[in-house]
């Protein structure tokens, strides 16, 4: 959802709102988007609002990332870093895929959903994400709090798994996809 196509009618008014999902700690957010024929306006991330509605205090971000994707189809992931991290859309609309890699009894559930700039989404480190864009001209960007580095552990797992039974809306044969995303092993293969 780019400005072209922007209706201030989805948005105003809407308070801010976080839903617990079927991931223990993994969070969706409803942001308030206001607007009108300019284009519109947003606190991407406002922490004492989203505290008061059961956000981490604990969350302390350290860095902004962005990823900007040019074409509809780009499909990235799935990846779980050692870190908490803030999604949020700034342009277009995403299908994500969030999947628990961490050790316990909700590793390996999968949850899905759909974003726009009106959506925002916490992801605690150990669960491992990944997108798909459903239009042109996405600007993904997210908060973390720690720094890349090169000694850092990630979890990878291949998009195609069987096992976590994604349904992609965009076939992933006929979707983006990098060649060290491919290569990505499956749930099973995984040594945590």
């Amino acid at each position: 959802m780019g400005l072209d196509n922007y209706n201030s009618s989805l948005y105003e008014n809407k308070e801010i709102g976080i839903k617990k999902t079927k991931i223990p700690g993994l969070l969706s957010i409803d942001l308030v988007l206001n607007g009108d024929e300019r284009g519109w306006f947003k606190e991407n991330f406002q922490r004492e609002k989203l505290v008061a509605q059961g956000f981490p205090r604990d969350f302390q971000p350290i860095q902004m990332n962005v990823s900007a994707n040019k074409e509809r189809g780009v499909t990235r992931g799935i990846h779980a870093e050692p870190w908490n991290k803030y999604i949020s859309i700034q342009s277009g609309k995403i299908f994500t895929a969030i999947v628990d890699l961490r050790k316990g009894k909700s590793f390996g559930v999968v949850e899905t959903l759909e974003m726009t700039p009106g959506k925002a989404m916490y992801v605690p480190k150990g669960c491992g994400n990944a997108f798909q864009t459903l239009t042109s001209d996405v600007l993904y960007t997210y908060l973390v709090d720690a720094h890349w580095s090169p000694e850092a552990k990630y979890t990878l797992v291949n998009l195609a798994d069987p096992e976590l039974n994604i349904s992609w809306p965009i076939p992933l044969n006929e979707a983006i996809i990098s060649d060290k995303d491919k290569g990505h092993p499956l749930l099973k293969d995984l040594t945590l």
